[in-house]
């Protein structure tokens, strides 16, 4: 007994000196009886505070495990989560990239001043035909859409077809453009312009007006014949032949066959030639020629080495670029001639302020572009296509 209650006092007495693995043991104590020494267990002592403190450790022991399971599965849920949300932004960023990229390639393909250009000058000539605030009605505005949409598809498949056989000259002139960079193949760019040029004619004919699809039919010839590489064809090899096809596009077939579109199809008026539209057509005829002269002016490097015989090439770009500049000088002094004998006071100020203005910022512009920079001359090309636009505004206004 003696040698218990030792014993006892002693773990009493030195709790934290148990290893942690006691806590997992039941109280034992040692019996000498008749000189023999037993070990047993104390059944009375785990009944008491002893089993109660097991308990609580066991109980909290347990808790601690759920928790700490559920936290590591917790974040396992979220890293896996994280892991697979991860790759799916990088999917999504990737995707409109990629949508992106091949946006900004196909409004490189088909630069957007044509268009605006394009759209902005059916727009134009179409309002000469309104005689009255009564014929802006949705059948003049259905009319107005079928015409720009259709015109619109043909001239990306003309933009197109002049850029698939120019690729190794716009290696030269034009590196970045998507087919000579190789950021579309050949395969590529014959499959948009047959597309667009399919469309284009299949609205043309769906319409049924008769003005609307000669003027996709001859622009298609003409755009054709001006790019294509065959015999007799290519006729952007000749400096007279391109510029008057140039000029029987955006200067003839603009102005009289949408006008017409418009007057005899939307209206079903008879065709009459107005002294408005008189006058677009031949202002636009020197501004034809401006831009089949000027957009040769950058491009005289890539021209001169696969023989394109522009004008740029045979004159000078100098020389090429003054004529321009006289060519609109000119436009602009009929314009304000134009002006100052019409019958109507707000139409005769409106005509000649827009074009003296615009005379004067031309002159203006031109005195101080670099004759010897490249990036010069191309921003005074767009800067003309700007004045194209500037033109389309005030046609309308011209009575």
């Amino acid at each position: 007994m003696d040698a218990l209650r030792l014993r006892l006092s002693l773990l009493s007495a030195r709790p934290s000196a148990a290893r942690p693995r006691d806590h997992f043991l039941p109280p034992c104590c040692s019996i000498q009886r008749n000189g023999q020494e037993r070990i047993c267990f104390s059944s009375q002592r785990t009944q008491g505070a002893t089993l109660y403190h097991h308990q609580k450790f066991f109980d909290w022991k347990s808790s601690y495990c759920r928790i700490s399971r559920q936290s590591i599965s917790t974040s396992v849920n979220a890293s896996g989560q994280q892991l697979q949300s991860e790759p799916e932004a990088h999917d999504s960023t990737s995707i409109w990239r990629a949508i992106s990229s091949s946006l900004d390639a196909f409004t490189e393909i088909f630069p957007p001043h044509t268009v605006i250009g394009t759209a902005l000058s059916i727009v134009s000539v179409s309002l000469l035909a309104v005689q009255s605030l009564s014929d802006v009605s949705p059948l003049f505005l259905t009319g107005l859409l079928e015409a720009v949409v259709a015109a619109l598809f043909m001239n990306i498949y003309i933009v197109g077809l002049n850029q698939l056989f120019d690729i190794e000259i716009d290696k030269v002139n034009k590196p970045t453009l998507p087919l000579a960079s190789g950021e579309y193949t050949p395969v590529t760019g014959v499959a948009i312009v047959s597309v667009f040029v399919a469309m284009s004619f299949g609205l043309g004919w769906a319409i049924g007006s008769q003005p609307l699809f000669w003027a996709l039919f001859i622009s298609f010839v003409l755009g054709t014949a001006y790019s294509i590489n065959l015999p007799y064809l290519r006729w952007k090899r000749f400096a007279v032949v391109a510029a008057l096809c140039i000029l029987a596009v955006r200067a003839v077939i603009v102005q009289l066959a949408f006008f017409l579109h418009i007057q005899t199809f939307v209206f079903r008026r008879p065709a009459a030639f107005s002294r408005p539209l008189i006058f677009a057509t031949g202002f636009m005829t020197f501004f034809s020629v401006v831009i089949a002269l000027f957009k040769d002016i950058p491009d005289i490097e890539g021209d001169r080495i696969f023989g394109i015989q522009s004008f740029s090439v045979r004159l000078g770009q100098k020389k090429v670029f003054w004529i321009c500049v006289g060519l609109l000088e000119m436009a602009y002094g009929v314009a304000i001639l134009m002006g100052a004998t019409s019958s109507s006071l707000w139409s005769k100020t409106a005509t000649i302020a827009g074009h003296s203005i615009l005379a004067a910022i031309l002159w203006s512009c031109a005195r101080s572009v670099d004759l010897t920079s490249k990036a010069a001359i191309t921003s005074f090309y767009m800067f003309i296509w700007k004045l194209f636009y500037a033109e389309y505004l005030l046609i309308p206004l011209v009575r």
